[in-house]
């Protein structure tokens, strides 16, 4: 019907052609543009987008590092108490869960997490604690982002961490502290001297530890020393169990304690190769050295305490384990896994002794050595990460311009601030514990027991 053009090309196809140069000159200026963004604009290259493998793997991880208080440490503790006890450490674990997370919600993340005013290489005060301008969540909806993964899950792994760390403390003055004095504390305690020492850790440039170079991938001192100081002042403000050391108190179930121990072993690889944030290569060797360290402090103390007693102990193996776990988390983003056999070699050594031959030459009662294995290891294994981070030894390498010496005083300088910190206090938070509500049960409740006198149940009922 019509003549053809150009060459016998009917209408339909000179138009078919003339739509698809359109196409290809739109396709070669999208091109154009965003090479020009890349090369002008670089930081617009860079700008978060949501991965969602690195979503999945944080959303396992978050659930994981929950795990690990319930129910893996309230079965961990629940077990090394009396029978009389043992509900009264499930309750805490319990209790804290609940009680922390809406503290986390409606200020805690703030206080972390909130960056403003912050300056990389300028110290202020938003260096050391972050504002409210976070507080109750402002800001954090569906679309809101923390590198690759939704800000809504980071806030979830990050307050697993600010539920534990508190209920590693219980571990001190399980069996004698009022569970009311108990909450208040924990109150105060996550406000003043978690959430401060979680910004300088990790809110990034402009935080106090940031800029000093120290390095905890997951936790040594945010979580590890933290409790394990606040544990140690709390066992002497509160003094010895009625009855210790004169008379043993024997766990009263190392099967609870063992199947605590062994999940909280499974939980802690959310807790360190999750601390990745990205399922990448640097969780595959978080986890890697994890499992390492886990398992050499594991031997390390059994093999000490055998030649030292004479017999291996199932209590003294699961401790050993925990040690290990405190030790590399700090050193888990940063070490190979030679570091980690040194780091869990070392944790379980001198943890076996701050459990055991310091306590009692310094006449403390740390009841389930919350200080003797969190605050030791993680000292330990804060300072060795600053020398297994070299990559002579295996780990990731110093950064340019540092030395292994100048890495660890880096270390040194974290480790000492969170004690000093951390020690005085808690110190002031209980003593205005103490003037407010008291802080131990009376010697009537303490011999009935807690479950009874506290909470009015029994974690175990008999016939006979």
């Amino acid at each position: 019907m019509f003549e053809s053009q150009a060459g016998g090309d009917s209408p339909k196809d000179v138009g078919r052609r003339r739509r698809g140069g359109a196409c290809v000159l739109v396709w070669k200026g999208a091109v154009s543009l965003a090479l020009a963004a890349v090369f002008l604009f670089p930081g617009a290259a860079l700008a978060d987008q949501l991965d969602s493998g690195d979503t999945a793997w944080m959303l396992t991880s978050t659930a994981l590092v929950l795990f690990m208080t319930i129910p893996g440490l309230a079965l961990f503790y629940g077990g090394l108490v009396r029978a009389k006890n043992v509900l009264s450490v499930l309750m805490q674990c319990f209790a804290l869960t609940g009680m922390i997370t809406i503290i986390w919600i409606l200020w805690g993340y703030s206080l972390a997490f909130d960056t403003t005013g912050m300056v990389a290489g300028t110290t202020n005060l938003n260096s050391f604690v972050g504002g409210l301008g976070k507080a109750l969540l402002a800001g954090v909806g569906v679309d809101a982002l923390t590198g690759t993964i939704p800000e809504t899950v980071f806030v979830t792994f990050q307050l697993t961490f600010a539920i534990i760390t508190p209920a590693l403390i219980a571990g001190a003055f399980a069996e004698r502290m009022k569970f009311s004095a108990m909450l208040l504390f924990m109150a105060i305690w996550s406000t003043v001297v978690y959430a401060p020492i979680c910004h300088m850790a990790w809110s990034g440039g402009g935080s106090f530890f940031g800029d000093r170079g120290v390095l905890d991938f997951a936790g040594g001192t945010v979580v590890h020393i933290n409790a394990g100081i606040a544990a140690l002042v709390t066992a002497i403000l509160l003094g010895k169990r009625k009855g210790y050391p004169e008379h043993p108190i024997p766990p009263h179930s190392l099967v609870l304690t063992v199947v605590g121990a062994s999940m909280l072993w499974v939980g802690w690889f959310g807790f360190n190769a999750g601390s990745a944030l990205a399922a990448g290569g640097a969780a595959g060797m978080a986890m890697l050295v994890t499992q390492v360290a886990t398992a050499t402090a594991a031997v390390s103390w059994m093999l000490v305490e055998w030649m030292k007693h004479g017999k291996p102990s199932v209590l003294g193996i699961v401790t050993g384990a925990v040690a290990g776990l405190v030790a590399i988390t700090p050193a888990s983003g940063s070490v190979g896994p030679m570091g980690a056999i040194a780091v869990g070699a070392a944790s379980g050594v001198l943890c076996f002794w701050g459990s055991t031959m310091l306590k009692q030459k310094l006449g403390y009662d740390d009841s389930l050595d919350a200080f003797g294995v969190h605050g030791i290891g993680g000292i330990v294994g804060a300072m060795l990460t600053g020398v297994f981070v070299s990559k002579g030894l295996g780990g990731l390498g110093l950064a340019e311009g540092t030395t292994m010496a100048s890495q660890v005083w880096s270390q040194f300088v974290g480790v000492a601030f969170t004690i000093i910190y951390c020690a005085v206090l808690s110190f002031v938070i209980l003593k205005i514990v103490d003037a407010l509500v008291g802080l131990r049960v009376t010697e009537e409740d303490e011999d009935r027991g807690l479950d009874i006198s506290l909470h009015n149940e029994q974690g175990y009922y008999s016939d006979v």
